[in-house]
């Protein structure tokens, strides 16, 4: 499966990705904005056991962002359990060349989009960084609103940061 955005491409995750995802995940702007559980520095290892991890998705959650042919992010969601079933967190990067070109505002909105129309989701939760404006304008460029901010909740780097917590419920897209 394929979604097709103006100038990428939303797709599955495969071996022959294993070198570009080094290549542009092994990059600190990135992994300052991540949870602790995106790696840095990104090893060769780290890229094939995430591309091991999601080699048979069915149906897809996590995607690659593929331009020119080339895998230079990831978007995906985290689908939980219990009362959260149908509420998933909403996770994305892409590569710092491709930062302000409009292309993760979009592929936020096809993911979403693919959520509430195929995998029965009734709201896509995102959380940001307070040091990271950049991700809460690409939100609100999808049509995603901020539901609050958590003060002091996380530590990054050693660094207590804010919380920005977004949400979307399928009506604004």
């Amino acid at each position: 499966m394929q979604i097709h955005g103006d100038n990428f491409t939303l797709r599955g995750w495969f071996p022959e990705d294993a070198a570009a995802l080094l290549k542009y995940a092994d990059n600190p702007n990135i992994a300052a904005c991540l949870l602790d559980r995106f790696p840095h520095p990104y090893t060769l290892q780290d890229a094939n056991n995430w591309i091991s991890r999601l080699q048979d998705q069915n149906p897809l959650k996590n995607f690659a962002i593929a331009i020119n042919g080339e895998v230079a992010g990831g978007i995906g969601l985290e689908f939980r359990t219990d009362i959260y079933h149908k509420t998933p967190l909403l996770g994305y990067w892409l590569a710092e060349c491709y930062w302000g070109k409009g292309i993760m505002p979009k592929a936020v909105k096809l993911v979403s989009d693919y959520a509430f129309k195929q995998l029965d989701v009734i709201c896509i939760l995102a959380y940001v960084f307070s040091k990271n404006p950049n991700s809460m304008r690409v939100l609100e460029k999808a049509g995603y609103q901020q539901q609050g901010i958590i003060k002091r909740s996380v530590i990054k780097n050693g660094e207590i940061l804010d919380e920005h917590i977004y949400a979307c419920n399928g009506i604004t897209l």
